[in-house]
């Protein structure tokens, strides 16, 4: 991956609503180039997806989300990663990583209660062949997202800041 690109994607990863017109400034370069050089990249699929953090308290959003411990049995010439696409096909699932240490996987779930989500792993995941063991973190409350530090406004409710 060249400079440039890389640069780029570290300028999104900050602010992906940044203008074209800007990140040619900050680079140097034409704001034509800077929009192709963008394109590039997510035709390549180096930039996956734009989104927005988006901070729960302040909207009364009572989404309910979970870290899910997954230890697993290998499959053979699949490794982890035929288990890993099972999983990652359920709409709870919010992000799936291979980990190293004392478990296998770690599923960020996200449910409408601890119901819901408790449902979704003793129904869901626990009855997969290959899963062995499961440990299910509840999320209580988040201090940093992506980068953002969730901080408090006037009003003593939590605001995303970069």
């Amino acid at each position: 991956m060249e400079a440039l690109e890389k640069d780029i994607l570290t300028i999104l990863q900050a602010d992906s609503r940044i203008p074209a017109a800007r990140l040619a400034a900050m680079l140097g370069i034409s704001e034509k180039q800077a929009a192709e050089e963008v394109r590039k990249l997510e035709e390549s699929g180096a930039i996956v997806k734009y989104t927005a953090i988006v901070n729960g308290d302040i909207i009364d959003e009572n989404k309910v989300e979970a870290l899910i411990e997954v230890k697993v049995t290998p499959q053979k010439g699949e490794g982890f990663d035929a288990i890993a696409r099972e999983i990652a096909e359920h709409g709870e699932v919010k992000n799936l990583y291979l980990m190293s240490g004392g478990y296998d996987l770690a599923v960020i779930v996200e449910g409408n209660s601890l119901k819901s989500i408790s449902r979704f792993v003793s129904e869901r995941i626990s009855t997969y062949d290959s899963v062995l063991s499961t440990a299910t973190h509840f999320i209580l409350k988040k201090y940093k997202v992506e980068g953002a530090l969730m901080k408090k406004s006037d009003e003593g409710r939590l605001s995303v800041q970069p």
